[in-house]
């Protein structure tokens, strides 16, 4: 029995992301490969190969995979799926594109957002946005998973020593054409990498208040600028920077959430935090019921004084 965990990766180095889908590879039992399918990426099959708990890296190179283009990464995944019990993606948008495909190539049922491996064919994964949780037990051959990466800790970047082993790389299927991309820069920690999140609600008012109140926190803490649905909805923050069942799952170290009433939405994406720290003028306010640490108080006032204490 052995588990394929596809690399979620920039073609120089792995994303954190592959590293939470690792450790589910290896709750499921076995030896665990995992393939990087990219163009130019032997520094990516390097640094896979260092991963703690892995035993091999296919490294499939070719200019088809250069821009992760579902159609061809999923292509690259079937030609080597046969080897595998278990073939898993983290759950992040270029995941969620390929998984699909590939189980229904292998006519085979996928198994979306576990957050825990009970057996090798027995998982765990939220539904109803986190109010309850699933167990599903699947007899496919070959189980086509997408991992949550908040329900699993990080495998060591480091200390492994795989064999790296090249694969040839698929042809272009010419279902699919790279276009263009357009990239939000920022110097901010990226929301599901940050260790410190700071979130605003629709309590700011405006665009201007979320920027003068929220940006100089999240400065001095060095931490990721999240927001509500609410907030983005009212375009007082950007789309990618919202958290939720809807936007980005997130748990971080420690959570901030200012002027956030705690709708059920948004505490599906940020509950599996470490600490939560809520502050809200409503005392009866739904996010106190997961928060570990709560201030009732306006936020306008709250959080200059904290920045100024910090």
């Amino acid at each position: 029995m052995t588990a394929l965990v596809i690399a979620e990766h920039d073609h120089a180095s792995i994303k954190p992301a592959t590293l939470n889908t690792v450790t589910a590879a290896l709750a499921c039992g076995g030896e665990v490969h995992v393939l990087v399918a990219g163009a130019n990426a032997a520094e990516a099959a390097k640094a896979a190969a260092q991963i703690a708990g892995v035993t091999k890296v296919i490294a499939a190179d070719s200019p088809s995979l250069a821009e992760n283009l579902a159609e061809n990464v999923a292509a690259q995944v079937l030609a080597i799926a046969s080897n595998y019990s278990h073939i898993l993606f983290p759950s992040t948008a270029n995941g969620k594109n390929v998984a699909p495909r590939v189980a229904a190539k292998l006519d085979v049922a996928q198994i979306s957002d576990i957050t825990k491996v009970d057996s090798p064919d027995t998982f765990e994964r939220p539904i109803y946005a986190g109010n309850a949780i699933a167990t599903v037990q699947s007899s496919d051959a070959t189980k086509v998973i997408t991992v949550r990466t908040t329900g699993f800790d990080a495998a060591a970047a480091t200390g492994g020593s795989a064999t790296v082993e090249t694969a040839e790389g698929v042809a272009d299927s010419g279902k699919s054409s790279f276009v263009g991309r357009e990239v939000t820069k920022s110097e901010r920690p990226e929301l599901t990498a940050a260790k410190i999140i700071v979130s605003g609600g629709r309590a700011l008012g405006s665009a201007e208040k979320f920027t003068e109140v929220m940006a100089p926190l999240a400065d001095k803490l060095n931490a990721g600028l999240g927001a509500s649905r609410a907030a983005v909805d009212a375009g007082y923050a950007p789309n990618d920077w919202q958290v939720g069942q809807t936007g980005k799952i997130v748990a971080p170290q420690l959570y901030i959430a200012a002027g956030i009433s705690g709708a059920i939405q948004h505490l599906a994406g940020m509950k599996d935090s470490k600490v939560i720290v809520a502050i809200n003028k409503d005392e009866e306010a739904p996010i106190f019921s997961v928060a570990d640490y709560g201030l009732v108080a306006d936020l306008f006032v709250a959080v200059p004084e904290l920045v100024k204490a910090l």
